[in-house]
C-alpha cells in the first residue's frame, strides 16, 4: 500500500473532520427516514437532498478512513533543506514567493501551500538555501532561487 505523507496539523485536521462527518451523520440519517415517510421518492425534493448529503458524508468518511490507513506523519526536520514541514523563500523575476510544504494531500496553491508531488515540489525537493532551479513550464523557463527556509 503506498504511504500518504502528512504534517501533524494535517493529520490531525483530517482526524477533525473524521470526528465531524461521524458526528453528522445521524442527523442526516434522520432526515432521510423523514423525507422517505413523505411519500412518493421520484418527486421528493427533501429526499434526493438527504440521500444526496448522506453519500457525500459516506464517501468523505471513506477516503478519510483510507487516508488515514495509508498515513505517515513526517517530523519536521532540522536540516535547512527542502522538505515536508518548510516555509521556503524563493526569489523569482525579482519577486519573493513564500511557500509551505506539506503533505502529499495537504496542498493548497491559493494559500500558499504545495506537496512535494506537485511539479515545482518536485523540483525544490531536498534543496538548500541559494540553489537556484530551472523550472520549465511551457511558456517560458523560470529560475527559482531559495533565499531562506524556515
Amino acid at each position: 500500500m503506498k504511504q500518504i505523507r502528512f504534517t501533524k496539523d494535517g493529520y490531525e485536521k483530517l482526524e477533525k473532520e473524521l470526528a465531524d462527518l461521524i458526528k453528522q451523520r445521524p442527523a442526516v440519517i434522520e432526515d432521510l427516514q423523514k423525507a422517505r415517510e413523505l411519500g412518493d421518492l421520484k418527486e421528493n425534493g427533501y429526499y434526493k437532498a438527504s440521500r444526496g448529503k448522506l453519500t457525500f458524508i459516506d464517501g468523505r468518511i471513506f477516503r478519510i478512513k483510507m487516508s488515514m490507513k495509508q498515513a505517515v506523519i513526517v517530523e519536521d526536520s532540522a536540516e535547512q533543506i527542502v522538505t515536508i514541514g518548510k516555509t521556503v523563500t524563493l526569489l523569482v523575476n525579482g519577486k519573493e514567493l513564500v511557500y509551505s510544504f506539506v503533505g502529499d494531500l495537504e496542498a493548497n496553491p491559493s494559500e500558499g501551500k504545495i506537496s512535494l508531488l506537485s511539479p515545482l515540489g518536485k523540483a525544490l525537493e531536498n534543496k538548500k538555501v541559494s540553489e537556484e532551479i530551472e523550472f520549465e513550464t511551457p511558456a517560458k523557463k523560470i529560475i527559482y532561487k531559495i533565499i531562506a527556509i524556515k
